[in-house]
């Protein structure tokens, strides 16, 4: 253990290494519950996805543990499942296996520009505004999507959406109303958790929520009759990973008939949105990644100094590779890109300092595998109350963006607002990019757009000609 994670080195020792993988653990076990859900929309049986899911973070975890030596835990990430599911899948009408292969699109760049060490031409092409500004997006997205399937809000003819009736003395009734209740009562209670520092408040909401959810069920049906109970036998997920999940990228992935038929869109539109759409996943991941090494090694002061003397994340690109090669895992399991979570920092938090806590957490996910039938049990207003919390804890980069700059409050207002308004967080980093292009343009400073920002806007810019 000594030699293998350097725990002397790092000031740490076993227990306090096991007692951080199983604080990140708890931290993040609400993507088991939360990616089943909403892979379910697209058809995917419940029990398929959460292997998928439980299966690319040990893979995941453990490479980051053994490679990078952190205490990092890695799994599917919120905001790019939210986007394969919703924006992919139903805006742009891509079939399921064909999201896989943006997500394995999406590894593949990410481990060449890793191994090459170009991954920061990509990086450094996107200007600051929109960096700060695309967390923010993706935020309001998951919050939205959260209370889309708590109930809370609702299509509306009139005005697009509206806020369900909580009317009891109308046309609502306690039974309508109650799982409404339950997801609002859950998110307050993870901030309130949160606000007392325990670990894990995401998880222990859910499981409250849920078991609060049945038991007033109970009461109103007079019994548990009501329940549609999943097969309790673990090994049925299994099946279902099999048959409907694993490799599904591989034999139909490269199959783009359907799309092509039903969107009319011409060969040469069907290489744009593939490149754009690769592109926005890459982007998004990497972003991801990088903000979270940095934030959980800065926590946990792990940072070291380079020969700038700048800050940097210890052995960062093999952090960079294992998140690579986790995606290209995700993909080929069945489940959107892998990255790592910023619920790592919970563990470094408790004392977690190198790949041994990782190894850890990797191992929770795997005894994890057998309680899918458990985790099906979850309803929507349990989990959604995760998704609108999480949207929560993404908006703190907003305070960063310069508002009091048009050059800069317009490419960040349209690059977070139109990730919502449209469904689609690629069509918010184009209107960023694009407006950010045209401001430099015409006011003069088109020496500081580089070639990178030239070639991505304009890719951006050709999806909406030739593919929507």
């Amino acid at each position: 253990m000594q030699k293998l994670f350097k725990l002397s080195e790092r000031g740490t020792n076993v227990r306090t290494e096991v007692i951080a993988g199983i604080t990140t653990f708890m931290a993040m076990a609400y993507i088991l519950m939360v990616n089943p859900g909403m892979f379910a929309d697209l058809g995917i049986p419940f029990g398929a996805n959460y292997i998928a899911t439980a299966i690319s973070a040990v893979i995941g975890t453990v490479l980051i543990g053994l490679l990078a030596n952190l205490p990092l835990a890695q799994a599917s990430g919120m905001g790019l499942n939210a986007f394969f599911v919703y924006t992919v899948c139903f805006g742009l009408g891509f079939s399921f296996s064909n999201a896989l292969l943006f997500v394995l699109a999406d590894g593949v760049i990410f481990v060449l520009l890793t191994i090459t060490g170009l991954r920061r031409l990509i990086f450094d092409a996107i200007p600051t505004a929109l960096k700060k500004a695309i967390p923010v997006g993706i935020g309001l997205f998951i919050a939205f999507l959260g209370l889309q399937n708590s109930g809370i809000v609702i299509k509306s003819t009139s005005t697009g959406v509206d806020l369900a009736s909580f009317n009891v003395l109308g046309d609502a009734t306690f039974k309508s109303i109650y799982p409404m209740l339950i997801t609002v009562l859950a998110v307050i209670f993870i901030a309130v958790l949160s606000k007392l520092k325990v670990k894990g408040a995401i998880f222990y909401s859910i499981i409250g929520a849920a078991v609060v959810y049945y038991g007033i069920g109970a009461i109103i049906e007079g019994g548990f009759g009501w329940i549609d109970l999943p097969s309790l036998n673990p090994l049925n997920a299994f099946e279902d990973f099999v048959d409907t999940s694993f490799g599904k990228v591989f034999t139909d992935g490269f199959n783009f008939d359907a799309y092509l038929a039903v969107k009319g869109h011409s060969v040469s539109g069907l290489i744009i949105a593939f490149v754009t759409t690769a592109l926005a996943f890459c982007m998004v991941d990497m972003f991801d990644t990088m903000g979270t090494l940095y934030g959980a090694c800065r926590g946990g002061n792990l940072l070291i100094k380079n020969e700038k003397g700048e800050d940097e994340i210890p052995n960062m690109n093999k952090a960079m590779l294992a998140d690579a090669i986790a995606t290209c895992t995700g993909a080929a399991c069945g489940t959107s890109t892998v990255t790592t979570f910023v619920e790592s920092s919970a563990g470094v938090a408790v004392g977690g300092r190198t790949g041994l806590a990782a190894l850890v957490t990797a191992g929770m996910f795997a005894i994890s595998l057998f309680f899918a039938p458990i985790a099906a049990l979850i309803p929507a207003c349990a989990y959604s109350a995760a998704l609108v919390y999480v949207g929560i804890l993404m908006m703190g980069s907003v305070k960063d963006i310069e508002w009091s700059d048009p050059a800069v409050a317009l490419p960040a207002f349209l690059t977070l607002a139109m990730m919502p308004f449209t469904y689609n967080i690629s069509y918010g980093i184009a209107f960023g990019l694009i407006s950010y292009l045209f401001i430099k343009l015409f006011t003069g400073k088109i020496k500081e757009i580089n070639i990178g920002t030239w070639v991505i806007t304009i890719l951006f810019a050709a999806m909406f000609f030739l593919t929507h």
